[in-house]
Formats: structure tokens, sequence, C-alpha cells
């Protein structure tokens, strides 16, 4: 990935950096929607006397493991949107730098 860094531009470098830090943000607002959504299904199945709210938690956290590998792995690194832009900005830079 390094050697396809070196050539960008500033403009290139920064459309980058924030195409790679929106998509951190996407977890992040997708783990948000999993925690809301999953808590009130727990609410609703103890009220129900019986506890199936497990099955969709469990379906959905693979599909939430999946997206995070996804975007932490493949991108490395993470916080809020402009704070993950300027990591990315730096990161990148650096590795058009040639460092590391």
């Amino acid at each position: 990935m390094r050697h396809a860094i070196t050539h960008l531009s500033d403009e290139e470098l920064e459309r980058h950096a924030r195409r790679r830090a929106g998509a951190r943000m996407g977890w992040y607002i997708h783990a948000l929607v999993f925690l809301v959504v999953n808590a009130m299904l727990a609410a609703l199945s103890f009220s129900s006397g019986r506890q199936w709210a497990i099955y969709p938690a469990l379906g959905w956290g693979l599909g939430l493991l999946l997206h995070g590998v996804g975007v932490w792995f493949a991108l490395g690194g993470g916080g809020l949107q402009e704070r993950l832009v300027a990591e990315e900005r730096e990161r990148l830079q650096r590795q058009r730098q040639g460092g590391r």
C-alpha cells in the first residue's frame, strides 16, 4: 500500500484520508445502533419470559464483527470524524514521504 500512496497529490491524499475516516465512522454508527436495538430487544425478551434476544444479537454481532474486521484491520487505527481524518492524513503523508 505504501507504494500506491507515494504518488498521491495533497488533494488525493485528503480524499483518501476522508474516505478511510468515513469508513471508521460508519463502524461506530453501526456499533451504536447495534447496542441500542439489542438493548431494546433484550428488554422485550426478558419481559416476555423467554430469552430469544440472544439470537438476533449473535447474528447481528457477527455482521458487526466482520464489518469491524474490514474497517479496522484493513485500515488500521481509529475517534471522531475530524480526528480520524487528521490521523489518516498524517499517516498517509508519512507513507508518501517514505517513513512509517
